[in-house]
């Protein structure tokens, strides 16, 4: 499939009915992996790239070696790869768009694009992130690619459970504004209440990702509350981690060195 054609299939991969699950890698060798385990698509995650390099989540990493670790799992896989791409590397709008613009041009279909204000505090007002979100919608038509914004609010994450239900309007409003912009999708990481995500996913227009995490522990679970896609953040290279520690723990401890 041509970067097009690969951007139009992972629209159509999501479902209400039959969501997308996407297992997140942070190498060429995962992508690898979890294509021939019959993934439809791949996608990163930014805390498990980072970690994966020795740096720290929250755009620690340089900018040149994701697009160039970008670059090798888009190489190496026939499928539709989506990017992690946190706060765009940048402020301004314009200077988000360039950024995405080189995302593109490694290969990817689709990001993540978060509203948080990384290495800051709290999240960018509703239009000014609705503008980040226009301005790269407006250079991925320039590049013929239609690619997948998959609008990310961070109200929910690492916030009390205990407020999110008022924070449903606020999530909503930002929903509606990303999706006038151009937003393809919209990401409530933390939101691990079902019915509170059926409310999401009721009143909104935009495809809804949910991401695994406490409450969230089966896909099948969740089917019920219409989300469009599940994806797993840092816990499957978490995972990884742990087998690699536990199974050289059994061989030091056996006594082999």
């Amino acid at each position: 499939m041509s970067q097009t054609d690969k951007a139009k299939h992972f629209h159509a991969l999501h479902r209400r009915d039959d969501p997308l699950v996407l297992y997140n890698i942070w190498d060429a060798a995962g992508a690898k992996t979890i294509a021939k385990a019959g993934a439809p698509a791949v996608a990163t995650g930014s805390w498990s790239v980072a970690a994966a390099h020795g740096f720290d989540d929250g755009q620690a990493i340089p900018l040149d070696l994701v697009l160039t670790i970008v670059s090798r799992i888009c190489a190496s896989v026939d499928l539709p790869v989506s990017v992690d791409f946190e706060g765009g590397y940048a402020i301004a709008p314009k200077d988000v768009a360039e950024n995405v613009r080189r995302v593109i041009r490694a290969g990817a279909i689709g990001i993540n694009f978060e509203d948080r204000v990384v290495n800051g505090t709290g999240l960018h007002p509703i239009s000014e992130q609705a503008e980040r979100i226009a301005a790269i919608r407006t250079m991925a038509n320039e590049e013929g690619v239609p690619i997948f914004i998959n609008a990310r609010t961070d109200l929910f994450l690492g916030t009390d459970p205990g407020i999110h239900e008022g924070q449903i309007s606020e999530a909503l409003e930002r929903e509606a504004a990303y999706a006038d912009a151009g937003a393809s999708g919209f990401f409530v990481p933390g939101l691990t209440d079902l019915g509170l995500l059926s409310k999401i996913t009721t009143a909104a227009s935009l495809p809804v990702n949910a991401m695994m995490l406490g409450d969230l522990a089966s896909v099948d679970d969740c089917k019920g509350c219409n989300v469009s896609r599940f994806s797993f953040g840092p816990a499957p290279f978490a995972r990884a981690m742990l087998d690699l520690q536990t199974r050289f723990s059994k061989i030091s401890g056996s006594g082999s060195h």
